[in-house]
């Protein structure tokens, strides 16, 4: 009987790897990208076309490879960052486990130049899917270019997997951005189709979060810095008044590595505890400095979590720390001590003693005896020569008529003069009519509507009605492309960063089909000089955040998806909220509107409306 188990292929184990080291065209460049930051490169280019499904490009300036290296760096487990298991424990280094470019070698047609600064010619190699196609020496630069086409050529149906090239370019620049984020020192440049998306040139912390988010960014930081036994906190968090409903501005870094770290995160919106509104989160950039040995790096494939020590410790390090700025900026609200200096104590007042002050009642004083005009304002008692003051009812006031007599009446100086006056003519409504104008809706805790109707009742959830009869209003508008538009008499400039300004840029057509209008898109703001009809000027940038924080999170593939989410991420924010009292005429309109629309039964989200109540269901109700 032939055995059952067998070693697999090289080529098949490669793919087989690659499918937790290339989940999308981002993990390619996170990995090319960390590869440049540790060959001490000082300049990085990134080059990508179609999302990185075509190329994938990384050009820096590093110390390049031999030969040998540019040769071994295909194998798996090849890797020049650790000997011995022990060396797990102190990496200092991004990658270490020498299987990310086999993986993509595996996947991918992999184009490779590289050459060292004391070397003459450098290394060309070519390898699609797993395969030398050829070796050869070329004069090149000092550093390393390496290029990824035709990502998962010969795994069509991981290709199928992959999103619309914009949701796909999105998770490009969140991983440039943690890259870049992460060593401010390097030079990074971005191109996407021939266009220079990102130029970030070498500088500080601050200043590279103002390169990646923009200038209006500036203003909103706050510093963090501490120093303790066990960690170094230092970084920038975001004002309290600066929060978003998204969490995309939140960047954790251990030793110069983006991680994801819901214990620490938590640690930081204890630290604004009652400084945010409800459903807002504070944004962070905070690097954190630990010895190498109290952290595990190697427990996750994509090396994004982290194992901590002590985790205790440092969430309360990391608490304290972020709190602490925020009361040292005067960013939290504290006692105000303002004072009128009058009302300070003279120095003089020291130290001197209090004095005790004398009080003495007159015994003879009798509240019940007959009023008497008394002599004088002080007299004495029980042969004492203190004055005792005389207690004397007051005298009462006149009455307040007493001061109008003697005033002639204002009518008087008109004597004979005739005044118009007005007929007092019939109600605009007869009092039959009034009689039986009897309410037909009720509110009920300010969140659901009941209105009677032949059968029984129905109750309506107002929220969800009013997101019903918005969407399909926006939704209308949008592909009729006939919007009501109010145009500003001041118009608002709302500031984005890139990665927003280009979401902005995509959906405007739809937008303006709503009835926005557009004076001017510029590379880090935009001009908005008209609104929708039912949209207020203070709503507007709440409403185009969450629109984009919506439309992020997975962007459709087609025109009519995009138009859908779109109204739907706009009836969500202009719905009228639980809590809101409603007028009678409000109430009948919103009931008139939610069932003119084509489904009245479920909210844009799939959640009912109304549910009915018959009358024989209340009498089993009430049935003995």
């Amino acid at each position: 009987m032939s055995s059952i188990i067998q070693l697999l292929p090289d080529h098949v184990a490669n793919q087989i790897a690659a499918g937790e080291v290339v989940q999308r065209p981002a993990s390619v460049v996170k990995e090319l990208l960390e590869n440049s930051v540790d060959a001490g490169a000082t300049d990085i280019k990134l080059i990508v076309k179609d999302a990185g499904k075509t190329l994938i490009q990384v050009i820096d300036n590093g110390k390049g490879m031999d030969v040998t290296d540019a040769r071994l760096c295909f194998e798996r487990h090849a890797t020049s960052k650790i000997r011995h298991a022990e060396d797990l424990f102190a990496l200092h280094t991004k990658g270490f486990r020498g299987e990310a470019l086999a993986s993509i070698a595996a996947i991918a047609h992999v184009e490779l130049k590289t050459k060292q600064d004391q070397q003459e010619l450098g290394t060309h190699i070519i390898i699609e899917g797993s395969k030398f196609v050829s070796q050869d020496v070329a004069v090149l630069p000092k550093g390393t270019s390496f290029s990824v086409k035709n990502l998962f050529f010969n795994i069509p149906a991981r290709r199928n997997f992959l999103k619309s090239d914009t949701v796909e370019f999105r998770h490009i620049i969140d991983e440039f951005e943690r890259v870049a984020l992460a060593h401010p020192g390097i030079s990074f440049v971005l191109y996407h189709n021939g266009s220079e998306m990102f130029n970030l040139p070498s500088s500080n912390q601050r200043q590279r979060i103002v390169g990646v988010f923009g200038a209006r960014t500036n203003e909103k930081l706050v510093p963090v810095n501490e120093s303790t036994e066990i960690v170094q906190v230092q970084g920038f968090i975001v004002k309290p008044e600066f929060a978003k409903k998204s969490r995309g501005e939140q960047f954790f870094f251990v030793n110069n590595r983006f991680i994801k770290s819901g214990y620490l995160h938590h640690a930081i919106m204890a630290a604004y505890e009652g400084l945010l509104k409800d459903g807002c989160q504070p944004g962070y950039f905070l690097y954190l400095d630990v010895p190498p040995n109290t952290i595990d790096i190697n427990i996750h494939p994509t090396k994004t979590e982290i194992k901590f020590d002590d985790e205790h410790a440092l969430y309360a390090i990391l608490r304290s720390s972020v709190k602490h700025s925020l009361g040292q900026f005067n960013v939290a609200p504290v006692l105000d001590f303002e004072r009128d200096a009058n009302l300070d104590t003279p120095y003089d007042y020291e130290r001197k003693e209090a004095v005790m002050p004398m009080v003495e009642v007159d015994r003879n004083f009798n509240p019940f005896a007959d009023d008497k005009p008394a002599k004088s304002a002080f007299g004495t008692s029980g042969g004492s020569s203190a004055p005792v003051r005389q207690f004397r009812k007051q005298e009462r006031m006149p009455a307040w008529e007493s001061l109008y007599t003697g005033l002639t009446p204002a009518t008087e100086e008109f004597e004979g003069t005739d005044f118009e006056e007005d007929e007092i003519t019939g109600s605009l409504f007869n009092e039959n009519e009034v009689e039986q104008a009897v309410q037909t809706t009720y509110q009920i805790h300010k969140k659901y509507i009941v209105s009677p109707i032949k059968s029984g009742m129905v109750i309506i959830d107002q929220k969800r009605a009013h997101q019903r009869i918005l969407y399909e209003q926006f939704l209308k508008n949008i592909t009729v492309q006939h919007g009501s538009s109010q145009q500003l008499l001041f118009p608002l400039v709302l500031h984005f960063n890139k990665t927003e300004l280009d979401l902005i840029r995509e959906m405007k057509s739809s937008l303006e089909n709503t009835g926005f209008v557009f004076a001017e898109v510029n590379h880090d703001h935009i001009v908005v000089s008209g609104l929708p009809v039912n949209v207020s000027e203070s709503e507007v940038s709440i409403l185009l955040e969450e629109l984009i924080n919506d439309l992020q999170q997975e962007v459709p593939d087609s025109s009519f998806s995009q138009s859908d989410s779109i109204a739907k991420s706009m009836a969500k924010s202009l719905a009228i909220k639980t809590g809101t009292l409603l007028t009678e005429k409000e109430q009948e309109n919103m009931v008139n509107s939610l069932f003119a629309c084509k489904e009245p039964d479920v909210s844009p989200f799939n959640k009912p409306t109304f549910i009915t109540v018959s009358v024989e269901d209340l009498d089993k109700r009430f049935a003995v």
